[in-house]
């Protein structure tokens, strides 16, 4: 079993990664593909709701499917999915198609978005310790990664749809063979573990309201990543005057803050609990967020670009853990009412942040993703509230998993 466990993480590390590369490509290629379809960008800004509308509905749909059938089927066929779907914009020669292209591929990556998270709690009920960051932090470096691939094929004069399509065969490949090793449905738990208490008897019971909670909590965090993926190089230029080749470095010291700290907080979580992480987490966003737009200078907005991103890492991974370990049973489903509000608020905050930004102006309307993680900070605490199955012990286990929305740091 360890070595099977071993495995299963290995390929949950490399659905992750290629999921951020498909990803990441689309987004490489997002001019020429403007440009090839001959629209502008008010139009491409509404049609990106489609990719976040089917986004949604794979999530939707993924959620009890995976439950029903397990990650081992559902996971492949959802990067399949994705992977084949990367095409489709490549081939659209007008708005409606690219729309229906957009929705496409967004239906797939929601589907294995849903997937491969849940597939990442059981691998983490498994392990018996936090192990869930690693998996977001790969994500980020897989689209790092798509960024310098569509960057050299660019400039190597490759076409779209030559670099589309030749990631899309390759996500094809990858995976298929990354399948085999994902633990299947009903894989028997080693012969060593040893479940605590009241874990198998009343799992689910009261799980609802708390995933609602949870849910809810992602929608104000993801909202918070996505004001920054879209207005964090925006603030440094018109607040501060930055030129454009120093305003970009406002998004990079996000991103890679939020990379870095994802690879830490797994072992930060093991220490002090999820719950803490959380707490602490949204705390320093706040905080770095606040020196960011009161920073009277590029240097101190740098800097607390860099604290947001820090402080948001380990968070939206705490939520989606704990919404797996909610209800085994439940899983798929519970990640995916989690993921697919969370989702929705990374779309709703630059629509949110650009009118507000009108009304007053563009530091004031960043006050609200300060009050949204200040907000989760306190309400980290309600977290202990309810507290969920203790996961089962494993050999390769380091010490007991932190329950999820438990904070050990309290005693």
């Amino acid at each position: 079993m360890e070595t099977s466990l071993r495995r299963a993480r290995l390929a949950t590390f490399v659905y992750f990664a290629l999921n951020g590369f498909v990803m990441g490509m689309w987004i490489v290629h997002i001019p020429a593909v403007e440009a090839r379809t001959g629209i502008g960008h008010a139009l491409l800004g509404w049609l990106l709701l489609l990719l976040g509308g089917g986004a949604f509905a794979g999530m939707r749909l993924a959620g009890p499917l995976t439950d029903r059938f397990g990650a081992r089927a559902a996971v492949p066929v959802s990067a399949a999915l994705c992977g084949a779907a990367l095409v489709l914009p490549a081939l659209a020669r007008d708005a409606w198609t690219l729309g229906a292209a957009l929705f496409v591929l967004g239906f797939g990556n929601g589907c294995l978005d849903v997937g491969m998270n849940t597939h990442a709690v059981r691998v983490e009920r498994g392990y018996g310790r936090p192990v869930m960051s690693a998996f977001h932090a790969v994500f980020s470096i897989g689209g790092v990664l798509a960024a310098l691939a569509g960057a050299l094929a660019l400039g190597r004069g490759l076409g779209v749809t030559a670099a589309l399509t030749a990631t899309a065969l390759g996500a094809l490949a990858v995976a298929a063979l990354a399948a085999p090793a994902l633990l299947p449905a009903s894989s028997p738990e080693p012969a060593t573990a040893t479940p605590e208490p009241e874990t198998t008897a009343g799992a689910g019971r009261g799980a609802a309201p708390r995933i609602g909670f949870l849910a809810v909590l992602a929608f104000m965090l993801m909202l918070c990543e996505g004001v920054a993926n879209d207005w964090s190089a925006l603030h440094l230029r018109d607040a501060l005057g930055a030129p454009a080749a120093t305003a970009a470095l406002a998004y990079g010291s996000f991103a890679t803050a939020m990379t870095v700290g994802r690879l830490l907080t797994d072992r930060l979580a093991a220490r002090i609990g999820p719950a803490a992480v959380l707490r602490h987490g949204c705390a320093l966003a706040a905080a770095g967020l606040t020196l960011a737009v009161a920073a009277p200078g590029v240097p101190l907005a740098l800097a607390g670009w860099t604290l947001f991103g820090a402080g948001l890492a380990g968070c939206v991974p705490q939520l989606f853990s704990a919404a797996g370990h909610a209800d085994p049973d439940r899983a798929g489903a519970n990640v995916s009412r989690v993921a697919g509000l969370g989702y929705l608020g990374m779309l709703a905050g630059p629509a949110v942040i650009g009118p507000l930004a009108d009304l007053v102006s563009l530091d004031l309307a960043l006050l609200l993703p300060v009050l949204f993680c200040a907000a989760a900070a306190l309400a980290a605490r309600t977290l202990r509230e309810a507290p969920d199955p203790a996961p089962v012990r494993t050999p390769l286990a380091r010490g007991p998993l932190p329950e999820p929305g438990l904070d050990r740091s309290d005693g």
